[in-house]
């Protein structure tokens, strides 16, 4: 038979320092004070996209990953970016924004 009121503890102190914090949940479990948590909730703040279909050669498709991979990001991502740039200067051109 196990005691509860051993292995749970009442309530997470108030800490005055993070030091403080820190040096208390090293010698305990988080999970001893679960109750005590609200469980969060997400809001993603990004907004639905939606996505289209471009369909390249294999020579372009390759370039395309080659040059991504270069600066660190995925062809999907560059890709975004170009199209974003050239809709900036196609509406500054256009509507003079």
């Amino acid at each position: 038979m196990t005691d509860s009121s051993v292995t749970k503890k009442d309530r997470v102190p108030a800490f005055k320092t993070i030091e403080e914090e820190a040096k208390f949940w090293d010698t305990h479990s988080v999970l001893d004070y679960l109750d005590e948590f609200e469980q969060p909730q997400f809001v993603s703040k990004k907004k639905q996209s939606q996505g289209i279909t471009v369909r390249f050669e294999p020579e372009t498709l390759a370039e395309l990953r080659a040059y991504a991979q270069e600066q660190g990001i995925g062809p999907t991502t560059l890709m975004r970016m170009w199209v974003l740039e050239r809709l900036k200067v196609v509406k500054r051109q256009h509507f003079g924004k």
